[in-house]
């Protein structure tokens, strides 16, 4: 796992220097504390920072092939590369060291720019060929791993994290305005957009080559949700992919363990690598003392009945201690909140092992959200008279809340939203449950200055739904999450909040080809009533602990409400309050209503409130 940087201009006569690539590269230096490498060639100079994990002794990048004419930087891992290695071995090629990174180079050149469609793992990465003048970026399938780029001073810069194409001299840092107006919903910022108008990301499954001083994207993977398999051997198919998802996911030449919530996913993952591992899985899981998100009891079990080598960590984690931090790794506003557990989690992770195996996935690849079932009851409520569907929702906005309990525990919650999925007409449940502020009240939340003719923050999801590759709702909108909640919020969060540790996350669950599978599998496999992930608790009732087979989804869930209205109310007040930076764009009464609202009891707007808190910490540290 590593981190890369670098960039090319496009007049071939300007050489890339050395001193700009270094600080661009030292920028993400906690992505790889173990070495970085450089090439410079002319107009183009590529780095990276390795975190060392497969062929440790000789597997240093930047790495080229036989004769010095192609050279890569990878931050990522190839799991097939052994079998990929012997094809490319028979053709002819000649390898020098024993890594996956050398097996991409000769694929390249093997296959050309379709080298991508070979690998089976997690990756980004650069490729310069030296003969043919051009410049080839390819990110993986789902966006496991990141890639920004941006065309600036002639040239096109790139990085595994915005941080490198900051370092950059002079690189502009104004604020891309469509960019907080989508954060404010979404909780993030979707690709192609970045926080600064400058730059992008480049999306999953796409690559990018420049060439001639043009820049091009292609998108060279898509998921079909239409032909459906059938046949008495389809379950032994579906535990055959997961258990080989995760047995190629245990190589490494460094400590690994997992991550455990007690959840279905994580205990499937840690299960299986408990039959397939000779000593003791590590596992890790975190807890909070507050009772109702505390769910250690659920890891214990499932770390007893594989007899794991089992570490609970207890913390009171504050949202003001990591607030710094989080935006430092993020570089752009990202609010959600399952990154503060997370970063407490990793951190106390990363004392043990550097790789850490997880359950990342298994809610989109197999329908593991409640919104999937909850979308019927929406539907019904839809045609229950406007009037009262209002008077409704007025008597329940009147219930005070319980900031003690996570949101998924609470059936207010679920009921306060009810109104609002009703009125979303009927595309994916991301678009109808999903909202953090929604088009009416971010109208009221905006400055005169800042209001303008923005596209609503859903409109690029209802597209994606109304494009899907699927014949039914379930799979229209598994189809529409994987193109935009998993990249641009799961997967995001994962990447940076792990590699601000310098520990490497592994996904099972997102492997392609298990993803394909689970895409051809009838829509009844998956929800059945409002049992989620139905084939997935099927498969292993026997094999995990009876109180974990049936379990819900919960997540990493934080008091956030009410940390907000009592212990962080004055810092709350102090950042949000007079001269605040967000006050540009935001009406400060409003956001002084928020907070008060939500110290009443009346409302749970901790979420809200977290989204601010984070915009105005980025503000402050990123935006000129």
């Amino acid at each position: 796992m590593c981190g890369i940087a670098g960039y090319i201009y496009h007049d071939a006569a300007r050489p890339a220097e050395q001193r700009i690539l270094a600080a661009m590269n030292a920028a993400i230096t906690h992505r790889g504390p173990d070495s970085d490498g450089f090439h410079l060639a002319g107009p183009v100079g590529i780095a990276m920072r390795r975190l060392a994990i497969i062929d440790v002794a000789t597997g240093r990048q930047p790495l080229c092939n036989e004769d010095g004419s192609v050279w890569i930087v990878f931050n990522g891992e190839i799991y097939n590369h052994p079998a990929l290695r012997a094809a490319l071995e028979q053709r002819g090629h000649v390898f020098k060291t024993h890594s996956d990174t050398e097996c991409i180079v000769h694929a390249y050149e093997e296959y050309g720019d379709d080298c991508v469609r070979h690998l089976r793992g997690m990756f980004a990465f650069a490729i310069w060929d030296q003969k043919r003048r051009r410049l080839f970026i390819a990110r993986d399938r789902v966006g496991k791993k990141p890639l920004y780029f941006a065309e600036h001073d002639g040239g096109l810069l790139f990085g595994s994290e915005l941080k490198c194409l900051l370092a950059y001299p002079g690189f502009p840092r104004e604020l891309e305005h469509a960019a907080l107006h989508h954060y404010l919903t979404l909780q993030y910022v979707p690709d192609p957009l970045t926080g600064f108008r400058a730059a992008r990301k480049l999306p999953p499954a796409h690559t990018l080559v420049c060439e001639g001083g043009k820049v091009t994207l292609r998108r060279y993977w898509d998921l079909d949700f239409r032909e459906k398999e059938s046949g008495a051997d389809l379950r032994e198919k579906v535990r055959a992919k997961i258990e080989e998802s995760v047995r190629i996911r245990l190589m490494s030449e460094v400590p690994l363990g997992a991550h455990l919530s007690g959840g279905v996913d994580s205990s499937v993952i840690v299960g299986l690598m408990a039959g397939m591992s000779s000593r003791p899985v590590k596992t890790f899981a975190i807890g909070f003392e507050e009772a109702a998100f505390n769910e250690t009891d659920h890891a214990r079990a499932v770390a007893e009945k594989f007899s794991t080598e089992h570490e609970e960590f207890i913390v009171s984690p504050s949202a003001f201690d990591v607030l710094g931090p989080l935006v430092a790794h993020f570089d752009e506003p990202f609010a959600d909140s399952a990154a503060i557990p997370l970063w407490y989690l990793s951190k106390l992770t990363r004392q043990h092992v550097t790789v850490a195996l997880n359950g990342d996935g298994g809610d989109e690849a197999f329908a593991g959200y409640q919104r999937y079932y909850a979308d019927a009851v929406a539907n019904f409520y839809g045609i229950v008279p406007a009037f009262l569907r209002n008077a409704a929702d007025a008597v329940l906005s009147r219930i005070p809340v319980n900031g003690n309990k996570p949101v998924e525990k609470s059936p207010l919650a679920a009921l306060r939203k009810l109104g609002h999925a009703a009125t979303m007409g009927s595309g994916a449940s991301v678009v109808r449950w999903g909202s953090y502020f929604t088009e009416a009240e971010k109208a009221a939340l905006y400055t005169p200055e800042f209001a303008t003719d923005f596209a609503p923050s859903h409109a690029a999801m209802e597209r994606t739904y109304a494009a899907a590759l699927a014949d039914n709702r379930l799979d229209r909108t598994l189809y529409t999450d994987l193109h935009h909640y998993l990249p641009g919020a799961l997967l995001v969060k994962a990447d940076r909040v792990t590699m601000a540790h310098s520990l490497e996350a592994r996904s099972p669950f997102l492997d392609h080809e298990l993803l394909e599978l689970a895409a051809r599998l009838p829509a009844r496999w998956k929800v059945r009533g409002t049992t989620t992930k139905w084939i997935l608790r099927d498969l292993f009732a026997d094999f995990l602990p009876p109180k974990i087979a049936g379990r819900g989804k919960l997540g990493f869930s934080v008091p956030l409400a009410r940390w907000f209205a009592g212990p962080n109310y004055a810092a709350v007040c102090d950042l949000l309050g007079p001269g605040a930076r967000c006050h540009r764009y935001l009406r400060a009464e409003n956001i002084s209503k928020l907070i008060e609202e939500n110290r009443s009891g009346r409302f749970d707007h901790g979420k809200k409130i977290w989204a601010l808190l984070v915009l105005e910490t980025w503000l402050l540290s990123h935006v000129l």
